[in-house]
């Protein structure tokens, strides 16, 4: 981990983060705080992090899981995740809390958690570099038992049209060439309703305002209302490996945001990969022929792309 760790009491509570952000963004808006350019030399620290047995329900009920006393792996993220906000929301952090999307997430798991056990969760951020559309930032998340660390979690965060001068030393990043999307045989579909955004929020806690309504979605930049990218990442898991036994990786990479209502086709693929096996998936939409992300699940061991 990067710097010296500052131990929080206890996880934070995402809706006050939130809020300290709306502060924030609003002084520096107005002149009254000036913004960084550089990183925090900082991590965040919550030791003794156990899960709610009925919020762990709620949660694997949303997804259509089975329920079971271990901790679904994008669950873990979900516990991590006010962790790793807390850093992000930072008066001394560069990017602005509101309004980040999320480009991409990659977990690398040594074996699955059971429901009662007692996790430290530390976090931090790394790697300011420019964007075509803005400036991305790597938020790295780790989870312990013991001293051991069991589960980390590399998620890519973006702020749209940000530019950072530090950021920019090297030049604004230009877009690459945008492939030619070709749809591979489809296995099944997602049909999201308006409500799938706040139903997330309600077992996750994440109730960032550009997964709630369109209106507010729409003053952070977005077109309308998007899913919550580990909403996503959720289901593409739990339906690649639905009841894992040891460990296990997977990647998520976001290409276009999924907009409530909205239809997902999905393509799930299977192969012999190491010790285990590797689950290719894509998640398209059939009416505009457009990608909304591809990943992958892996039961390998050892094996970390």
């Amino acid at each position: 981990m990067s710097g010296e760790a500052t131990t929080l009491p206890e996880i934070p509570r995402l809706p006050e983060l939130y809020r300290d952000a709306v502060g924030l963004a609003v002084r520096r808006k107005l002149g009254r705080t000036a913004g960084p350019t550089t990183l925090p030399d900082a991590c965040h620290l919550v030791t003794g992090v156990r899960a709610d047995p009925g919020a762990l329900t709620r949660f694997q009920h949303l997804l259509g899981a089975a329920v079971r006393d271990q901790l679904p792996s994008a669950y873990v993220h979900t516990l991590a995740f006010p962790v790793a906000m807390s850093v992000l929301a930072r008066a001394d952090f560069p990017l602005p809390l509101l309004g980040m999307v999320h480009l991409s997430n990659e977990v690398h798991q040594e074996r699955q958690l059971g429901a009662s056990e007692e996790l430290d969760v530390a976090a931090h951020a790394e790697d300011l570099r420019p964007h075509a559309a803005g400036t991305q930032v790597d938020v790295v998340t780790e989870v312990s038992v013991s001293g051991e660390r069991l589960w980390t979690g590399r998620s890519v965060y973006l702020a749209r049209g940000v530019r950072l001068g530090r950021a920019d030393s090297g030049g604004s990043a230009r877009a690459e060439p945008r492939a030619e999307f070709t749809a591979p045989v489809p296995t099944g579909r997602w049909r999201l309703d308006a409500g799938t955004g706040c139903r997330y929020a309600a077992v996750s806690g994440d109730w960032n305002p550009i997964h709630l309504s369109g209106p507010t979605a729409k003053v952070l930049g977005m077109k309308g209302t998007i899913a919550h990218g580990m909403y996503l990442a959720a289901r593409m898991v739990d339906q690649a490996v639905p009841a894992p036994a040891g460990a296990l990786s997977w990647r998520i990479d976001f290409a276009a945001p999924v907009l409530l209502p909205g239809t997902v086709t999905t393509s799930f693929s299977r192969v012999p990969y190491g010790d285990g096996e590797r689950v290719g998936v894509t998640g398209w939409s059939s009416k505009r022929n457009r990608p909304h992300f591809t990943g992958w699940v892996s039961t390998a061991v050892g094996i970390s792309s």
